[in-house]
């Protein structure tokens, strides 16, 4: 089954590809058998990012994880890490240093319950595909 590794146990990652185009990575949270994964659409290059520039063949930081296709390419991620533990490399947790500012948005790039505020994202942050409404 393609979609296995989320109904997986959590905190591994769910890797699938979209349209027959782009990576997209997922956060397995849901117990075991459930099948429940969070996407990671977009994040701020902090660290890496001469590497992100060279797989993603762009400059400008905001470019290089927007959207979870150009994350996924900017992280060197392919379908080989699905079902990989996120606290084993090549993945690496890290605990958060402070509170973030979140806020919770309606989503994008689905057809269905696109009402429902079920993305979040850090308040203010350019580095988002579509901005936070």
């Amino acid at each position: 089954m393609r979609n296995a590794a989320m109904f997986g146990p959590p905190g591994h990652a769910y890797v699938y590809r979209s349209y027959g185009i782009h990576n997209c990575l997922n956060l397995v949270c849901g117990p075991d058998g459930h099948g429940a994964a969070v996407l990671v659409r977009a994040l701020e290059p902090t660290q890496g990012r001469e590497r992100m520039r060279e797989r993603r063949g762009v400059e400008e930081p905001r470019l290089l994880c927007s959207g979870p296709g150009r994350l996924c390419e900017a992280l060197g991620v392919t379908l080989v890490h699905d079902g990989l533990a996120l606290d084993e490399p090549p993945f690496r947790l890290l605990a958060r240093e402070t509170e973030p500012d979140v806020v919770a948005t309606t989503r994008v790039g689905i057809t269905r319950a696109v009402d429902l505020p079920c993305r979040y994202a850090a308040r203010g942050s350019r580095f988002l595909s579509r901005p936070a409404r």
